[in-house]
């Protein structure tokens, strides 16, 4: 195989691996978000509307990174770079959560996967 076709097997195969993890944070925090009070404390409704928000931002992430086709590499990286910070920023609001380490570790992992992404596109 060529270093072309080397690079183009580590792309396609980080893309996919940060489109599992964008779908697996999606699904976590969308799940955390429904379990949290909507009229709980302040802390509990800011986690709730940032888990709402990573949900968003993960599934819209994963949707990008599924597309065919000639992709803007500039709306690629911005995309992946606001999924990596939503979910940083969830996963610090769940580390102050009861409960909230499972869902804390999707959050990094999905910031792990876009970063390692990132780092395919140059």
């Amino acid at each position: 195989m060529t270093t072309s076709q080397q690079e183009l097997v580590r792309f396609l195969e980080d893309r996919f691996a940060c489109a599992q993890a964008c779908t697996e944070c999606a699904r976590v925090c969308a799940l955390r978000a429904s379990l949290l009070d909507p009229g709980g404390t302040q802390n509990q409704e800011l986690a709730r509307r940032k888990g709402i928000m990573c949900a968003e931002v993960c599934d819209a992430t994963c949707r990008v990174l599924s597309e065919e086709g000639g992709q803007d590499e500039a709306v690629m990286r911005m995309q992946l770079e606001w999924c990596r910070t939503v979910c940083l920023e969830c996963a610090h609001l769940y580390d102050g959560q009861s409960d909230g380490e499972a869902a804390a570790k999707s959050c990094r992992e999905c910031a792990r996967a876009c970063t390692d992404f990132l780092a395919t596109l140059g």
